[in-house]
């Protein structure tokens, strides 16, 4: 059978200041109609770069097709010109983008983008592309599909933004879906609707898809074969239930082992040492080479030639090559890693540190012209919790859930309306802004975005200054840029970094700049909210083992706010599962995921996308 798309050593540059970045370096892969191929790796290896050339959106006249071809259904389309480029793009290639909100017009309603697409590449009147439009609201499994026709992108949820993506992608029934990260940083449940429906779709659409992710148990569930990229090259390549339960490359094995999980618990996480180059310092052998524990002295010259090292099964490293293997440059340059460490089993009787009875955030709805407050939004409506010191409690639910608002709540960067926050003994919710001051130091809180949290016009020298300013105001400057030169060592980056700006830094270095900004002042306890949720999986094992570290050495105490049950499985002592405002279960993390009560709770396990036991 023809494959839908084939790519044939296919090579995408840009170029920069700093030399030719190239970002995808002679990839090679097949998708069959019907079926789901996955792309993973981690940020910056050229996954989207690979997907915006086969849908043929590269950015000029920096980034260009420097060779190979894309064939789809037989037909190279990298050297048609725009004109017929254009009609591919919907017809026979659609694209989901990774940020629907970012992709969705605002100045437009949902139907109007929707009926945009299909008059443009199917030649339908509008009152045909309505009816298309509708349909496809219904197919995706949207309510009241008349009514969201007419509703604007910032109105609807982050799962029904993506609903809309894919009716809009699949309006035109294409021959392929590309899907850039379509799950990240949606809820379990969302996530678990929307790759069934993806499914769903493919199977009565005979639609090909695309899949980029770094979620490897999406991967896992959802895709028949997978790739795994890196430095614009592909590592290694098979069937999924294969590649799985039998990783052959050195990266691959890292991946898999930097997976949280409750099998995990209590143990260091494998981490895969320094970040991933640019584009435009690749080595010439091996992309790997410098991060790969099984390195040998030839490595970084020679490149491993992607080959078959089991019948459907492609490796591109010398590990598997007899006559690399046999020449002297095949001796290792460091041994491969150890198992980790135990961390150290905090106390079963700790003291409590925060005690949290009834409290509730309520937000007033305001109608009319004088804006007269006509109810409330009640985003948390009376919860208790304890946290215990150097303990971590993990806060679940659903976006809109009130997690973040409680969190929030609980340190005073939104005053509650009613309700009791017991920090060492004392009420905090009654103080003033400078009575809660001197309590600043004490609790903080570790953002969902270091980006935007991070001031652009700031070196991280400053950024981490600036607290101590405010709450350390006795300290001198000698001693301020001692601390910060020291913890910025704490969390793994080096005192020079303190001269950089945020805008140098990959995600993950940011995080822990965030992080850094909060130890610095010694806080007791600190609110985690959505730390690693867009983080890929090795970058999110060293914040998850730095997290570790430091709540052992100086026994701060957690508020793990997220949606990934996996983290809550491996780093939470105890969790609450929160709904509508409220707290429907709050157990032991033993206790939760052995035996759950409460439906919802159940619910969310059940949406959990699992990598199967012989597959670790």
């Amino acid at each position: 059978m023809e494959p839908v798309i084939e790519v044939k050593d296919l090579k995408t540059y840009f170029r920069s200041p700093q030399g030719v970045g190239k970002a995808v370096d002679g990839v090679s892969f097949k998708i069959q109609r019907g079926s789901t191929f996955a792309l993973v790796g981690e940020s910056g290896c050229g996954k989207s770069v690979t997907a915006l050339s086969l849908i043929q959106l590269v950015p000029e006249p920096q980034g260009f097709i420097a060779g190979g071809q894309v064939l789809l259904k037989g037909r190279n389309i990298v050297d048609l010109p725009e004109r017929e480029k254009r009609k591919i793009r919907g017809t026979e290639i659609s694209m989901i983008f990774q940020e629907p909100m970012t992709s969705l017009n605002p100045v437009f309603t949902i139907g109007n983008q929707i009926v945009e697409a299909v008059k443009l590449h199917q030649g339908k009147t509008r009152q045909e592309a309505r009816a298309i439009a509708i349909d496809m609201l219904e197919q995706v499994g949207l309510p009241r599909p008349e009514e969201l026709y007419y509703e604007y992108p910032h109105r609807l949820s982050g799962g029904m933004r993506q609903r809309v993506m894919i009716a809009i992608a699949l309006s035109c029934r294409p021959d392929l879906l590309i899907a850039d990260e379509p799950t990240t940083a949606l809820d379990v449940t969302i996530q678990d609707q929307i790759l069934k429906l993806m499914k769903e779709l493919r199977d009565t659409m005979g639609t090909s898809i695309l899949l980029i992710t770094h979620n490897l148990a999406v991967v896992y569930q959802n895709a028949e074969e997978v790739a795994v990229m890196y430095g614009g090259k592909i590592m290694e390549q098979a069937s999924t239930k294969k590649l799985f339960r039998n990783p052959m490359h050195p990266y691959t094995i890292q991946l898999l082992r930097s997976i949280p999980g409750i099998e995990k618990r209590g143990m260091t996480l494998e981490t895969i040492s320094g970040i991933v180059p640019p584009a435009t310092e690749y080595p010439a052998g091996c992309p790997f080479a410098g991060r790969c524990p099984r390195e040998m002295e030839g490595c970084a010259g020679i490149r491993p030639p992607l080959a078959e090292r089991e019948p459907g099964h492609l490796v591109a490293c010398h590990l598997y090559d007899a006559d690399f293997m046999s020449k002297p440059h095949s001796k290792p340059l460091k041994r491969e890693a150890e198992e980790a460490e135990p961390l150290a089993t905090p106390p079963g009787e700790r003291p409590v540190v925060l005690e949290v009875k009834g409290l509730k955030c309520y937000y007033p709805i305001r109608k009319g012209l004088l804006k007269k407050a006509v109810g409330h939004v009640k985003a948390v409506d009376g919860i208790d919790i304890t946290i215990r010191k150097g303990s971590t409690l993990a806060l679940v639910g659903e976006s809109g859930c009130g997690k973040t608002t409680a969190g929030k709540g609980i340190i005073q960067l939104l005053r509650p309306t009613a309700g009791s926050v017991v920090f060492h003994g004392t009420d905090i919710t009654g103080l003033t802004d400078r009575e809660l001051k001197k309590y600043r130091s004490e609790m903080q809180i570790v953002f969902q975005d270091p980006f935007s949290s991070l001031n652009p016009r700031m070196m991280v020298g400053q950024i981490i200054e600036e607290g101590l300013k405010s709450l350390k105001p006795r300290m001198t400057r000698a001693e301020r840029i001692r601390k910060i030169e020291e913890t910025l060592e704490r969390v793994g980056l080096t005192p020079e970094m303190r001269h950089r700006y945020p805008h140098e830094f990959s995600g993950g270095q940011r995080q822990r700049i965030g992080i850094a900004r909060v130890l610095a002042v010694d806080p007791e306890f600190i609110v985690c909210d959505e730390p690693t949720s867009a983080l890929d999986v090795s970058v999110q094992a060293q914040i998850l083992n730095l997290l570790k570290y430091i709540q052992r050495d100086f026994g701060i105490s957690l508020l793990f706010i997220t949606h990934d049950i996996s983290v809550v499985e491996y780093i939470a002592d105890e969790v609450a599962v929160m709904l509508d405002g409220k707290i429907l279960e709050h157990e032991t993390a033993e206790a939760i995921f052995a035996h759950p009560k409460d439906p919802y709770t159940k619910t969310l396990l059940k949406a959990v996308p699992r990598i199967e036991q012989a597959a670790s």
